[in-house]
């Protein structure tokens, strides 16, 4: 198993006491609201951070709907093993998830590596799904640049093994993120991809070239509304790939923000804004 508002240094953490449950023999990590009126919203970890990565939503979304943040396996804080490191297999997971927190039928926010797993798990369990929220995900592994294109094509892991993986995360997160986390989130951060456990992530990323042209071919099917959100100038992820998204999907939206990578950070309100404005309807037109 894996080891287990702009430049405002004095914000108080919104999310606190995350919690661990086992599931499927991992230990997931997931933090709740006090919310209990109206369909859930589960916010599923990108990477290489971790659900703290939407402390700056949290307060946003936390006021209209019930949240649950999720750190997926071998993401984040929480367990994993080699046979769930790939979108297909997340995907088969993610309802295993859903039915441990006594979930029956959620909006799910999933940026980046979320991505393609909740397209993975909406196509295959459509009934858990209200809506989905993705984006800063690779589609098409073709259109996948900068340093995500590097970690996907290298002949093997072995110059990463040299690093410890918090080293290697901070390098990827602060080029790239313009806004600057609370001390305690980004040591949150560290601590989820430290020792191996950047490495042992992967194996996610480097299954792409399997996995993305199966899904490719699976999107046309997948009848759950989708509002994907992209940053302008992601070099990792360019916008390129909403149009994977935009020609496939039978009910969706995208939308693009003036931001790198880190959208759910640097354009935090225009984010939640566009969450709510979905969660409270919008998807119900898509």
């Amino acid at each position: 198993m894996f080891e287990c508002l702009e430049n405002d240094m004095t914000r108080t953490i919104e999310m606190e006491n995350p919690e661990f449950t086992e599931v499927d023999g991992l230990r997931i990590r997931f933090l709740r609201n006090q919310v209990t009126e109206g369909i859930p919203v589960v916010l599923t970890s990108p990477w290489p951070e971790s659900l703290y990565a939407f402390q700056r939503i949290w307060p946003i979304l936390g006021a209209a709907a019930p949240l649950i943040a999720v750190d997926i396996p071998g993401f984040g804080q929480s367990e994993s093993r080699p046979q769930v490191m790939s979108p297909s297999a997340m995907g088969e997971f993610i309802p295993k998830i859903l039915k441990a927190l006594h979930l029956e039928r959620v909006h799910v926010v999933a940026p980046d590596v979320g991505t393609s797993a909740l397209l993975f798990a909406a196509r295959a369990r459509p009934e858990l799904f209200e809506s989905l929220v993705v984006g800063s995900g690779a589609t098409d592994v073709a259109l996948a640049g900068g340093a995500l294109k590097d970690l996907i094509e290298a002949p093997s892991t072995a110059p990463f093994e040299e690093v410890s993986g918090d080293v290697i995360a901070m390098g990827a997160i602060e080029p790239l993120m313009r806004i600057k986390p609370d001390p305690k989130v980004l040591e949150d951060y560290r601590a989820s991809s430290a020792g191996r456990r950047f490495v042992q992530a992967l194996a996610y990323v480097r299954a792409y070239p399997v996995d993305l042209p199966i899904l490719k071919t699976a999107l046309s099917g997948i009848r759950t509304p989708v509002l994907s959100i992209w940053g302008a100038h992601d070099p990792l992820v360019p916008p390129g790939n909403a149009a994977v998204l935009d020609s496939a999907l039978p009910r969706t939206r995208s939308l693009v923000l003036d931001s790198s990578h880190f959208v759910w950070e640097d354009r935090s309100e225009e984010y939640a804004a566009a969450i709510l404005e979905w969660i409270q309807g919008g998807y119900r037109q898509a």
